[in-house]
């Protein structure tokens, strides 16, 4: 079976070997381009499965090269990541059409879920309405949070983010995804936010459960996951 491509633009060659590396080990093939005006009709003749640029090169910048993107196939999923960016960059790379953006420098954790999340989307699995994670469920559209049978009371953000946990249920999630996710933060406004409410949901789907299903990977983010591999 052919391998989904992932188009990787940008003009730093040690950013491209980096995201060749992590790709090639998540088993996409990458296709790299410092060129952004070769990127974009590479993008045309290959349609990768999502492109991650760079917001800032000579020529061409990100948005630029997103907007073209999007003008080729209004659905394509597009990461845009500098090093230099303001929340207004933020704000603008989202009203473009921008699907996820990503600060530099970025933990090699963070990208993969991402990567693994957005990809899946655009070869087309239908949006799941019951989540499962062992024997914790969560129904998306009652509302409905149960483990072992028994019903889990969860405040409104409790519940957001439990279901963007079990959504990418076996993946990392970093504080940087949560909080633009599930606060809608573009940006880390270095609160304890998530903190606290990661600790009052552990406390309520693990307590008086052997098996403990939320997890801490200590420097890189939380993960939810059936088992404590």
């Amino acid at each position: 079976m052919a391998k989904e491509r992932i188009l990787v633009i940008d003009d730093e060659e040690d950013m491209l070997e980096n995201c060749n590396r992590i790709l090639n080990r998540l088993g996409y093939e990458p296709l790299l381009e410092s060129d952004p005006q070769k990127a974009v009709h590479r993008f045309e003749q290959e349609q990768p499965v999502l492109t991650l640029t760079d917001l800032r090169m000579p020529g061409m910048d990100g948005l630029a090269v997103l907007r073209e993107i999007r003008r080729i196939d209004p659905e394509a999923l597009v990461i845009l990541f500098t090093a230099f960016a303001t929340v207004e960059t933020a704000v603008e790379a989202v009203k473009e059409g921008a699907f996820d953006y990503i600060p530099k420098p970025f933990s090699r954790p963070e990208l993969l879920a991402r990567v693994e999340v957005l990809a899946r989307r655009r070869v087309g699995r239908s949006e799941e309405t019951v989540y499962r994670v062992g024997n914790l469920e969560l129904d998306r559209l009652s509302h409905q949070v149960t483990r072992g049978g028994e019903e889990i009371a969860l405040q409104p953000r409790e519940f957001r983010l439990l279901e963007y946990l079990m959504k990418h249920a076996g993946q990392v999630v970093t504080r940087t995804m949560l909080l633009e996710n599930v606060w809608d933060y573009h940006f880390d406004p270095q609160t304890n936010v998530i903190d606290v409410h990661i600790s009052r949901l552990r406390a309520k789907i693990d307590k008086g459960f052997a098996q403990p299903l939320l997890h801490t990977v200590r420097g890189a983010g939380y993960v939810i996951r059936d088992g404590a591999r």
